[in-house]
């Protein structure tokens, strides 16, 4: 599990509906902070800043924000963030204020460490099939990452599933325990070889039915 710090102050924003068309316009973006117990907030940030934060922070890390001219903190997990799919700019980032004794749930990635004997006994490729898990927890205590160990994958047919997870006793996986996060996908050559040997075992007494049947 790694535990990251993630701060951020914002600024109160006076402009709100197609207004803030001109604040995009000189590299600021909108951002709605709201939540259980509190009254949302129409805030702002510097685009550059607010990116470097949400990649810090993802949707799993809560993020600790102070607003300008204000005292106390908030902490908050992203959640709605929307992008210019033309251009590929920020627009609007919706961020939802948590209660530190309240459970929350977040998508956390899963990470892969290590490698896989069995994928190298086979010349396999180690195949992530699912990248994210839904976890709850307090928020100061969800896991920013969950570490998938392919050291344990030492056969062909291994196979990591979220069950297998390590996944801290403060937290409860949500996510099917059977789901299969990483498997070993052998090589092209040796599935066609696999198929044309079970092809031929199927079809191999064909010839003899005929030859009789004459």
């Amino acid at each position: 599990m790694t535990t990251n710090l993630v701060q951020i102050e914002l600024d109160p924003r006076e402009l709100t509906g197609k207004k803030v068309a001109r604040l995009r316009r000189v590299g600021i973006v909108p951002v709605h902070l709201y939540g259980p117990g509190m009254e949302p907030r129409s805030l702002q940030c510097q685009t550059s800043t607010l990116i470097r934060t949400l990649a810090a922070a993802g949707g799993a890390t809560p993020i600790h924000i102070t607003i300008q001219g204000e005292s106390g903190t908030h902490l908050a997990f992203a959640r709605e963030i929307q992008w210019d799919p033309m251009r590929d700019n920020l627009l609007h980032v919706d961020l939802l204020a948590a209660d530190i004794s309240r459970p929350v749930t977040a998508q956390v990635p899963v990470i892969l460490i290590g490698e896989s004997a069995g994928a190298r006994l086979v010349n396999g490729t180690v195949m992530h099939q699912l990248r994210t898990v839904d976890v709850q927890a307090l928020p100061l205590e969800m896991p920013s990452q969950i570490e998938a160990d392919l050291d344990t994958m030492e056969s062909a047919d291994s196979v990591i599933r979220a069950g297998d997870l390590p996944i801290p006793a403060s937290a409860t996986l949500l996510t099917d325990a059977e789901d299969m996060v990483v498997r070993i996908e052998l090589p092209r050559v040796a599935e066609e070889f696999t198929a044309s040997e079970a092809g031929a075992e199927e079809g191999g007494d064909a010839p003899a039915a005929e030859a009789s049947a004459e």
